[in-house]
């Protein structure tokens, strides 16, 4: 019964459009204008969240654009999964000097 419980709570989770945390999402904090960690290595099917700890905005936008978000306020986040291999490099695209990677494989 207990099972039965939290399948109905998750799907009328994502029926809501809320996404709930899941154990094998993995974290990216933009701090100090940086990404990090900067260099991330992960298995397909893991989805990333970004959040701004910073009091400037900042985006996650890729380079060959795959994904991008909205422009983030301290304390937003954004998530992506990633479903396919390659090296996904990216930038926030109001300071483009803020550069990371995320290798999938």
């Amino acid at each position: 019964m207990k099972s039965n419980f939290f399948g109905v709570a998750l799907l009328l989770a994502s029926a809501a459009g809320l996404h709930p945390a899941n154990a094998a999402d993995v974290a990216v904090n933009i701090k100090n204008f940086d990404y990090s960690p900067m260099d991330l290595n992960i298995a397909a099917g893991t989805t990333v969240v970004w959040k701004n700890l910073d009091g400037e905005p900042h985006t996650i936008a890729s380079i060959d654009g795959q994904f991008r978000s909205q422009a983030l306020d301290q304390d937003d986040s954004f998530r992506f999964t990633f479903d396919h291999p390659g090296v996904y490099k990216y930038i926030c695209s109001i300071h483009p000097k803020m550069k990371a990677t995320i290798t999938v494989k």
